[in-house]
């Protein structure tokens, strides 16, 4: 706005009434929501409801000491526990094809998870004709597994308050960090130059 002029106070009448959007279906859909839970586990049961999925640590550094539920298990965990990817998915496990292992500890957490979870497996025949009157009658009485399974306990214990040591004065948190991604980034390039100079070194040995 240019000079002492009025300041517009425009209503245009937008009708938002008209466009507001109400909830008051809620407590239905969780009823509806709640009885589709019920009728799918009474369809599959004895089979669970809830699939086996992988424990994970959380992304950051500020949720890292954190272990959740991940997506699926990778391809080397089922591996080591010597599963196949599909009888794993046929079986109640989930399978996650992108997911990578970057740590040990992370491998043979969810390796042991595997190997827990197949110790306890009960599988029946797919095929009605190959399910024996004794082979039903003896898995008759089996109970359904609700809610997670195999669940995941956080075990983090918090470090009790110390002094710091001189030590740890003296040191540079940042720096190390920076120095070991620098070492890491630059470790081809640092051994590809080395190993051009150990040529050079034994070609002028041999002259």
């Amino acid at each position: 706005m240019k000079h002492n002029n009025q300041l517009p106070n425009n209503h245009f009448r937008k009708e938002w009434q008209k466009r507001v959007r109400t909830w008051f279906n809620q407590p239905g859909r969780k009823l509806r929501r709640h009885r589709n839970r019920v009728e799918k586990a009474a369809r599959v049961a004895p089979k669970p409801v809830e699939k086996l999925r992988p424990a994970v640590r959380c992304p950051t550094v500020r949720y890292n000491r954190k272990v959740r539920v991940g997506r699926g298990f990778t391809l080397d965990e089922l591996k080591a526990a010597k599963i196949a990817p599909k009888f794993a998915q046929s079986v109640g496990i989930v399978v996650d094809y992108r997911r990578r292992n970057r740590s040990e500890e992370s491998l043979n957490m969810n390796v042991l998870r595997l190997k827990d979870y197949k110790s306890r497996l009960i599988v029946l025949p797919r095929n009605n004709k190959k399910r024996t009157p004794e082979l039903v009658s003896e898995y008759k009485n089996t109970l359904q597994v609700k809610g997670s399974i195999v669940p995941i306990s956080n075990t983090y214990v918090a470090e009790a308050p110390r002094a710091i040591t001189e030590e740890e004065k003296k040191s540079n948190a940042y720096y190390t960090l920076r120095q070991a991604r620098a070492n890491q980034r630059y470790r081809g390039v640092r051994d590809a130059l080395a190993k051009a100079r150990a040529e050079q070194e034994a070609q002028k040995a041999k002259k």
